[in-house]
């Protein structure tokens, strides 16, 4: 789709991103307690984490590429659907007998027991994340109806859209796993909800954007298809320049997916430690730990949404970055205080932090990809995140069992070197 022709609504785009984050965040506060329950122990808890971004890592680069030739349209609706089926895997874990399949007890990684329905709760995360291109495909959606006027304020309301998803979805964790249904209930709500997002992108999004690859095309080496091919380029149609460069050889993007994994890898060892921290330290049950989640999302909403809008206007994207990425060291430090008032102080930090540095990284790279290469540029960086997020979210849980809080601390430096390398940003 042209920039220049009749702007294209956001609504079905924001939808479609808030139904996904939804579904997705209402897992969250139980899932904890459902590993515990099933036999794990910090470390499993940190492996199962990993497996939606281990199998998203090799499913997302495909996606993002057969979006910049098959529509962007229609790969969501695969993504959709294959959220869908995982999220009815999932409620068959729930049923599955707790019959142990082997037990590990080692020094490194601790005693846990590998049971039926944790292997069905691996399968379900396994499907989810080989389908899980929603956010590249959903972020070059909108990189194609946004122009450079509107792109950084198109973005944080689509960073918005995620937050609300996260408040929602922790609240009816909370209020439906109190129920005597236990975690059915959220279960069943999240594949409803995945329900809905197929009929909106089926019937409600039209397409962003007309065919640009050739699909004439010689056959794709699988370096092709990740989009990682040094020497072979492709023409384009309506194109005046007829050869396509690879996204690595893309100036400046390799050095901002190198900020993007190291922020995914900080955030990972905060998603993969805080819920065990909350579960075994600070002694939270699944209605505290999502009123927790809710409040943070609820805190970032109000940074996306009017305080970031307010501030495009008056400072530009890099600038934003480096306040923001400052802003989430410092609230990892508070974490490692203990009490709850600490935690709450922190999520202030944590919500302005990623709140103004999120949106103005992501509108920085939505320039670098030009109008043919947006979701190859996205599924790449997904990659890099989801590459990221299987480190940190093993290496998270694993660190959390050995040194408990202190792993925060890892976590705060990240996000200095983060802060550091933000200025470099300003050459872009």
């Amino acid at each position: 789709m042209n920039r220049t022709s009749n702007p294209v609504s956001l609504l079905p785009i924001l939808s479609v991103n808030f139904i996904g984050t939804l579904g997705y965040s209402i897992v969250m506060p139980f899932l904890v307690f459902l590993v515990n329950r099933f036999g794990g122990n910090e470390f499993l808890y940190g492996v199962l984490g990993s497996i939606y971004p281990a199998f998203q890592f090799i499913g997302a680069p495909i996606l993002g590429r057969w979006s910049d030739t098959m529509g962007r349209r229609r790969v969501l609706l695969i993504s959709q659907i294959g959220t869908l089926i995982a999220w009815i895997v999932f409620l068959f874990a729930l049923y599955m007998p707790i019959k142990n399949l082997f037990e590990v007890d080692s020094p490194s990684v601790g005693a846990f027991s590998i049971t039926l329905p944790i292997v069905f709760l691996f399968i379900a995360r396994a499907l989810d994340g080989l389908t899980g291109g929603n956010v590249s495909v959903a972020n070059a959606y909108l990189s194609d109806i946004s122009n450079d006027k509107n792109r950084k304020a198109n973005f944080g309301k689509m960073a918005m859209s995620s937050s609300l998803g996260f408040i929602i979805g922790p609240t009816l964790a909370g209020l439906l796993g109190a129920t005597q249904f236990g975690e059915v209930l959220p279960v069943i709500m999240a594949a409803l909800i995945s329900l809905v997002a197929v009929y909106l992108i089926r019937f409600k999004l039209p397409e962003s954007k007309a065919t640009p690859v050739d699909p004439d095309m010689r056959e794709a080496s699988i370096k092709r298809v990740y989009g990682y091919e040094q020497k072979e380029c492709y023409e384009m149609k309506n194109s005046n320049d007829k050869r396509v460069p690879s996204v690595m050889s893309i100036p400046h993007v390799p050095y901002m997916l190198l900020i993007y994994f190291l922020t995914f890898l900080g955030f990972s060892f905060f998603y993969s430690a805080f819920p065990m921290h909350a579960l075994k330290q600070l002694e939270w049950n699944t209605l505290e730990l999502g009123i927790f989640f809710t409040v943070l999302s609820g805190l970032m909403i109000l940074v996306q949404g009017p305080l970031l809008s307010y501030m495009s206007n008056k400072i530009a994207e890099t600038p934003l970055v480096i306040i923001g990425s400052l802003l989430l060291a410092l609230n990892f430090v508070l974490m490692t205080m203990g009490s709850d008032v600490y935690i709450y102080l922190a999520a202030v930090f944590f919500a302005l932090g990623n709140g103004l540095m999120w949106p103005s990284y992501l509108a920085v790279l939505s320039k670098l990809g030009g109008d043919q290469q947006q979701g190859s540029v996205q599924g790449t960086a997904n990659s890099a995140g989801s590459l990221a997020s299987i480190v940190g979210l093993v290496l998270g849980g694993l660190l959390y069992g050995k040194i408990g809080a202190t792993v925060f601390l890892a976590t705060a430096g990240i996000l200095l070197i983060v802060f550091l390398m933000a200025f470099r940003m300003k050459q872009i």
